[in-house]
């Protein structure tokens, strides 16, 4: 009805619905049989404020075209009077005081619940119903009917439909308050989603000045680093060049002595005072200064390049040679040959490495350069598909809005003609049945000769005014019925067909199961045999049907599988209590021999599918010394897992057994008494001895 409400979006219909009568009343657990057999299938009947409210549902329902059936209880006209606790008797009370309702409800509780005594047997109701005429109840559901019948039986409790109603109605609160919880955890989320959204951009931000800053440190680094180079060169230069400015002003000094002597000799006149031979002389001495003076400048443009070379080579060794040579003599001082060859082999081996790394990261580089041209170059082609398909988007978009206006007139068209079509098939219904060349027949006549020709028809057809004009009708509605009745056969077989898989898988997986636990059961049974009789061996078997009586070749898949589990009969067991002895089955075993046999398949069962204790009555009584003593191990070994009772009159149990009981019989009543190991022991070695 909610349903109903929300599609049709009728207010008026949504504010005078109340809910069905289970959902509007409560009522303790002790008085749900009472309520539920009174009320029966009256309480799913819908409550609405009045018969009209009904109507519009009703109405509203058809036309939908929803399925299915609805009681209405409308306020409006129900007048209902309750009964009053009878003043004869404190043993009845009127039902309707056990429940707790709404007032707006009354009418209807009155309705179902007013004329009806809860009582406290069968007798006061019974006697309460012939005296007062009216309805009885009691706890457990029994009725008496103030025409006299009486109602009763057992009623299953756990089906209470009260208690499924007060279920649903608190896990429906439970579901409402999810959902509330659920919508304010999606808000959070939601929230939550544009925090963390903005974060994102901020911390994406962040990172990016972060790697700007981090670039602009890197270039101030590389700088740095550019800038101490120079100035450790220009340090290691300043002292070449001091030293070689020092020469040159040496130089410079002599040469200005040499200048002052060469003035004092030209400022007297030598030629005057020599001979001719002495002036030859003089010129060739000139001549030879001249060459020398040349090669002397020669020679010092040399000096100086050497004393520069020099000089660079005692910076660099100094600096560089001679720290190295004592840190080399000093390593040579403290390893020895081999360590030394070691290291130069380690130094080559770490050369290498280091240069296949780097050659490793240049190669990586060029691919990686090669590989952002290559994706640069793809980006610009999708970019420009991307755009190639944008225009054809906008282009189709244009398209479509045109299209949806051309298919608005169309629609429009085609409901103004379907309209027109169903008014002239209604007129067409109204003549009968007409035959098939009747459309065509009449398309190239004048409207006068078909108004004539109709005249004549109308005429015709009073004569036959007893025909029955609904038989197509009918015809065709006993086919429909037909359709559905066949649609319905092929939904029962389907169903037919997929039950019949379901039986066959369930078959299927108790074959498996039962095998499984065959194997198990039959692997523990032959180790524990072999453990209580050491040199034995023992096996489960099995057994089958008679192979005549299986099924024939023509028989389907799904009966064989069916017949998996039914082809086994039974269960055998062999065993041999002697090494390589004959396996000999049950009944060729004596007592003690079938009663091992038997503990042994316990052991193994108990392996397989422990149970929480085993009480055991004098199982040692027909076995041998050696026999008991293993079966009293087991238990030992068993009980770590589960609790073991057993009795007995043999001392083996008693060996590593937790707890004694000794049961006497005294003045014909029997008594049970705990009792210490010892006296366990006494007992039954007196009982030996006696026997």
């Amino acid at each position: 009805m909610a349903n109903l409400s929300e599609r049709g979006g009728r207010d008026d219909i949504a504010n005078g619905y109340y809910g069905t009568l289970i959902e509007n009343f409560e009522c303790e657990d002790t008085f749900h049989t009472a309520i539920e057999v009174t009320g029966g299938g009256r309480l799913f009947y819908h409550l609405v404020d009045s018969d009209r409210t009904a109507t519009k549902l009703l109405q509203e329902i058809n036309r939908q075209k929803l399925s299915g059936e609805l009681n209405f209880l409308p306020l409006n006209v129900l007048r209902s009077e309750p009964v009053r606790s009878p003043e004869s008797t404190p043993d009845a009370v009127p039902l309707i005081s056990k429940l707790t309702f709404d007032a707006s409800v009354k009418n209807a509780v009155n309705h179902v619940f007013g004329r009806v005594l809860l009582c406290r047997n069968m007798e006061v109701a019974a006697a309460l119903s012939r005296e007062l005429s009216i309805d009885c109840v009691t706890l457990e559901g029994d009725q008496v009917s103030h025409k006299g019948s009486l109602t009763g039986g057992y009623i299953d409790h756990r089906q209470s439909r009260l208690g499924l109603q007060r279920e649903k109605r608190q896990l429906q609160a439970r579901l409402d308050a999810q959902q509330a919880e659920q919508t304010a955890l999606s808000e959070q989320l939601r929230e939550t989603d544009d925090q963390l959204t903005k974060a994102s951009a901020e911390m994406q931000r962040s990172e990016t000045k972060t790697r700007k800053y981090e670039d602009m440190m890197q270039d101030f680094k590389t700088n740095l680093r550019f800038k101490k180079d120079e100035l450790d060169r220009i340090d290691k230069s300043q002292k070449p060049k001091e030293s070689q400015l020092n020469g040159y002003e040496s130089s410079l000094e002599a040469l200005l002595v040499q200048k002052s002597s060469l003035e004092d000799e030209l400022g007297s006149d030598l030629h005057s005072q020599l001979s001719s031979d002495e002036n030859d002389q003089l010129e060739q001495l000139n001549r030879t200064i001249d060459d020398l003076s040349h090669a002397l400048s020669t020679i010092r443009k040399d000096r100086m390049k050497f004393e520069k070379e020099k000089n660079e080579l005692e910076i660099q060794l100094h600096n560089n040679l001679f720290k190295k040579r004592e840190q080399l003599m000093s390593d040579l001082q403290e390893v020895s040959t081999v360590d030394r060859d070691e290291k130069i082999r380690a130094y080559e081996k770490e050369l290498e490495v280091i240069t296949g790394v780097m050659d490793g990261h240049e190669r990586r580089l060029k691919e990686i350069e090669r590989d952002v041209s290559s994706l640069q170059d793809k980006e610009k082609r999708q970019q420009s598909e991307l755009e190639k398909w944008q225009a054809k988007e906008r282009h189709a978009q244009d398209e479509l809005e045109d299209d949806s206006k051309s298919m608005e007139k169309l629609r429009n068209k085609e409901a103004v003609l379907t309209k027109k079509k169903l008014e002239a098939q209604r007129k067409i219904r109204e003549l009968g049945s007409l035959p098939a060349d009747a459309f065509d027949k009449y398309t190239h006549h004048k409207t006068k000769e078909l108004y004539a020709q109709l005249e004549e028809c109308n005429q015709d057809l009073k004569k036959y005014s007893h025909v029955n004009k609904k038989a197509l009708d009918q015809y065709m509605s006993f086919s429909e019925q037909q359709e559905k009745l066949a649609s319905r056969e092929q939904e029962l077989n389907r169903g037919y067909e997929s039950i019949q898989d379901l039986i066959n898988g369930l078959d299927h997986k108790k074959y498996e199961a039962i095998l499984f636990t065959f194997k198990q059961v039959s692997k523990y049974f032959s180790e524990i045999f072999h453990r209580l009789v050491p040199g034995g061996s023992a096996e489960l078997v099995l057994k089958k049907r008679d192979p005549n009586d299986e099924p024939s070749q023509e028989s389907d898949a799904s009966q064989q599988e069916g017949q998996m589990v039914d082809q086994f009969s039974g269960v055998g067991i062999k065993v041999s209590f002697a090494q390589g002895g004959e396996m000999r089955e049950m009944q060729q075993l004596s007592g003690g021999q079938k009663s091992l046999v038997a503990l042994t398949l316990i052991f193994a069962i108990q392996k397989c599918d422990p149970a929480p204790f085993y009480l055991f009555d004098e199982i040692d009584a027909a076995l041998d010394a050696h026999h008991r003593k293993a079966v009293a191990d087991m238990i030992h070994e068993l009980a770590e897992m589960a609790q073991f009772i057993t009795t007995t009159f043999r001392p083996e149990l008693l060996e590593n057994a937790d707890k004694y009981y000794g049961v006497t019989f005294r003045n014909k009543v029997s008594h049970i008494d705990c009792v210490t190991k010892q006296e366990a022991a006494d007992f039954v070695e007196d009982d030996t001895t006696r026997q």
